[in-house]
């Protein structure tokens, strides 16, 4: 099983706590953090995805349930949005992060805030974010926003202003428990519902059209 390298320091940390306990002879405490040690590489595993490769589609950015699919305007940073699906991921979902098209990087904003539940609406202006501003090979923006939740207190973005990332591509992730939400133009057509269950990199979310 792949593993996201942000996740080796912590699963290291709990597996050397799993050796202690049973050499100083907690057998149960032992058990208990053995589970723990499980438990987190599972959050962080990163598994390989089948990019679909037809033209003008637009992939989810992350695994998780559609909770959200709204009419938007005059948003701050993606001023031309006119949807934004929102995905909530719980604990159990993978958490990287992929960008729903090819194209460059044209800004990356980091935000504070507040540490909302990620399913509820508020969370997507209120919590602790970072936006990322993706420019197709059409000269098409769009716009992936990484939202902390209640559980989720680091966001990690790998990428900066000026990378080109193909459609897919890993771009980062947020730990234990987050929304995202994917800011798409006019010219697109939705292509999941609410309540749907979807895969980042997999799952076609949109199409221009």
């Amino acid at each position: 099983m792949r593993i996201a390298r942000e996740g080796y320091p912590l699963i290291l940390t709990v597996a050397v706590l799993t050796t202690v306990a049973f050499l100083a002879g907690w057998k149960a405490i032992g058990i208990i953090l053995g589970i723990l040690t499980l438990a987190v590489a599972g959050f962080f595993r990163d598994p390989d995805r089948h990019i679909p490769s037809a033209e003008n589609v637009i992939v989810a950015p992350a695994d998780g349930r559609v909770v959200s699919i709204a009419e938007i305007k005059g948003d701050r940073l993606f001023s031309d949005a006119k949807t934004r699906v929102s995905i909530f991921l719980s604990p159990l979902d993978v958490h990287i992060n992929r960008t729903p098209v090819t194209g460059k990087i044209e800004e990356v904003r980091y935000q504070t805030g507040k540490f909302f539940a990620a399913y509820k609406e508020e969370a997507s202006q209120r919590n602790e974010q970072n936006a990322v501003k993706v420019v197709d090979t059409q000269g098409r923006n769009l716009g992936v926003v990484q939202i902390a939740g209640v559980l989720a207190r680091r966001i990690v973005c790998r990428v900066k202003r000026g990378d080109t990332l193909s459609r897919g591509e890993r771009f980062g992730l947020i730990m234990f428990g987050s929304r995202t939400d994917t800011y798409l133009p006019t010219g697109c057509r939705v292509e999941v519902s609410e309540g749907q269950r979807v895969k980042g990199g997999e799952t076609i979310l949109g199409r221009f059209v």
